[in-house]
């Protein structure tokens, strides 16, 4: 069926048409969610929430923006709404989630249980950048996480953006100004990879860990970024690693499973999360 007639079937209440136009984009917009979110059960909640109220209200497409764009910014507000309940993010978040990790044997053996047991459990220092995006990124406000991941991650123009968040073109790159600031800054302090005086050596750390065969410094020397900060650009360097963030897909990435244990050891440092162990006592035993 064409896409003019799957959509013309949907505005007209085919749940069939709709679920096949979301369909088309339902991988990354999970994705973007988990980047927002950082727990994959808020994650499906969500994306389910988003499907049952954008076929409710899809009679009030005007077909204006893409179809996409639409339901993204359902998506967005739904989000907007959980984030706003919770405090943001402080850039020493990952050090208290190392904190506990080293303080707890249990959180260590459920890292090393995901590791050793799940075909998503691997340790790649490429996945471990995205995952510090990730967590860096909600250090931001939340409108400004929002418009620099739509951005600089899932290619959202930015009158897209504009749609999705109800503001101007100027707020918009004023929001992605001060966000591509913010995190420049951030990581110019703290990621060990490109800055010598770089307190987070989390990447090598954890690599060491679960990889103690590998050559380090060979991995390094493979990505592009730990390349380019020899020469010291910070623009180029945040580039740079958007590039690396975009080819990731953090819920079907080879470490997908270590990596939210790790996001949950984080949340339970910083106190979003109440137990590591509420929702991977399963994976514990």
């Amino acid at each position: 069926m064409e896409r003019e007639e799957l959509l013309k079937g949907a505005l007209a209440g085919d749940i069939n048409a709709f679920q096949t136009l979301f369909a088309e984009f339902q991988s990354q917009l999970k994705s973007y969610l988990y980047r927002l979110l950082t727990d994959r059960n808020d994650v499906d909640d969500i994306t389910h929430d988003t499907f049952i109220r954008a076929f409710s209200k899809i009679s009030t497409f005007n077909q204006d923006a893409e179809l996409k764009t639409w339901v993204f910014k359902i998506a967005t507000n739904l989000a907007y709404d959980h984030l706003r309940k919770l405090k943001r993010w402080q850039a020493d978040a990952q050090d208290r989630g190392a904190d506990l990790a080293i303080g707890s044997e249990e959180v260590r053996r459920a890292f090393w249980i995901a590791h050793d047991t799940s075909p998503a459990g691997t340790y790649e220092m490429k996945e471990h950048i995205d995952f510090c995006f990730t967590c860096i990124s909600k250090t931001l406000p939340i409108e400004n996480q929002v418009a620099l991941i739509l951005k600089n991650i899932y290619d959202f123009q930015v009158k897209e953006i504009c749609e999705i968040l109800e503001k101007t073109e100027g707020v918009i790159k004023h929001l992605l100004n001060d966000a591509r600031n913010i995190m420049t800054d951030i990581f110019e302090h703290r990621c060990a990879l490109i800055n010598q005086h770089g307190v987070c050596h989390q990447c090598s750390h954890i690599n060491e860990i679960f990889n103690p065969k590998q050559d380090q410094q060979e991995e390094l020397m493979k990505l592009e970024l730990v390349k380019a900060s020899k020469k010291y650009n910070r623009e180029e360097l945040f580039t740079l690693r958007t590039l690396l963030v975009k080819a990731i897909d953090p819920l079907h990435a080879s470490g997908t499973d270590l990596h939210e244990s790790i996001m949950n050891c984080v949340r339970t440092a910083i106190g979003e999360k109440k137990d590591f162990f509420e929702r991977n006592r399963g994976n514990a035993g």
